[in-house]
């Protein structure tokens, strides 16, 4: 069983742009820039966007933060965009979602240049996806790309399960899988909360991709010997033993599927870093765009 180690792969990535960031500085360009903007005061969105204005500092990039509050109109939010998509030194946009319930995730995704859409969600982003035209891949599914082929884990020909249809992660996967490339060239069946068989569908995945968001969803009498096993889930559960009161746990119960397993994600360490790999490759992409 490998251990297809996320934070291994996006070390690797992390290296490569630091070096190309540090080649453009002396040719006396300037260095890619990530502008993110955080509504409100959400934990989890706060470690998020922390995590990746510090790996932008770590490889070279220029990051800026900008936060503002839960009580931000709609009509100021889209300003705030408008400014960054005027800003011709700010090559990627990522907003942190979720957003206060006041605001329309679909009306802000749709305002943010297309040319510096690093998370992949805008509309003309998905629909040059599923044309195959070249493209920002939302951030999650991108970084399982990069971290199959840093693996060379084999894809062509094999029966991709993909379980969970996100627009973030599920759906997207599925077409990128099925497409004639590589990693990709797979058969593809996306599974979600109707599929009355999915215990029978997962048994034929050669691969399976979990993202439904269900603690140890995937249980070992779900997978065949072999399968290459991809957890996109991260759940806190009530742990008294750790000290913060919490585990965290993927999609896939690990020690069962394991054993089973040819290759498998850890949770997390996992998909998690290759998401943030995923957007740094996106934003140093659209800074060679402009170039």
């Amino acid at each position: 069983m490998q251990l297809l180690d996320g934070k291994l792969a996006a070390q690797a990535i992390k290296e490569d742009l630091k070096k190309k960031t540090a080649a453009l500085q002396e040719q006396g360009k300037r260095s890619p820039h990530l502008a993110a903007i955080l509504v409100g005061t959400d934990g989890a969105s706060e470690t998020y966007v922390a995590s990746k204005v510090k790996t932008c500092a770590e490889i070279g990039f220029e990051s800026t933060l900008k936060r503002f509050p839960s009580t931000i109109s709609e009509e100021e939010l889209l300003r705030e965009i408008e400014e960054l998509n005027n800003n011709s030194d700010v090559d990627g946009i990522l907003v942190q979602l979720p957003l206060p319930k006041h605001i329309s995730d679909d009306k802000v995704i749709n305002a943010i240049d297309p040319s510096k859409d690093v998370d992949g969600f805008h509309p003309v982003s998905v629909g040059n996806m599923v044309s195959g035209t070249p493209t920002f891949i939302p951030a999650t599914p991108y970084g399982i790309l990069l971290l199959l082929e840093h693996f060379k884990v084999e894809t062509k020909g094999k029966h991709a399960v993909v379980i969970g249809r996100s627009h973030i992660v599920g759906t997207p996967m599925s077409i990128l899988l099925s497409r004639k490339a590589y990693p990709g060239n797979c058969t593809v069946t996306i599974c979600h909360s109707a599929t009355t068989n999915l215990k029978e569908i997962c048994l034929q995945g050669d691969i399976i991709v979990a993202a439904l968001g269900q603690a140890e969803f995937l249980t070992a009498d779900m997978v065949k010997e072999g399968a290459v096993i991809v957890d996109v889930g991260i759940t806190r559960v009530a742990d008294a033993s750790k000290k913060s009161g919490f585990s965290l746990k993927g999609d896939v119960k690990f020690d069962e599927v394991a054993p089973k397993s040819s290759a498998i994600t850890p949770v997390p360490g996992g998909v998690g870093p290759m998401t943030i790999a995923g957007l740094l490759m996106n934003t140093y992409n659209a800074y060679m765009k402009k170039q």
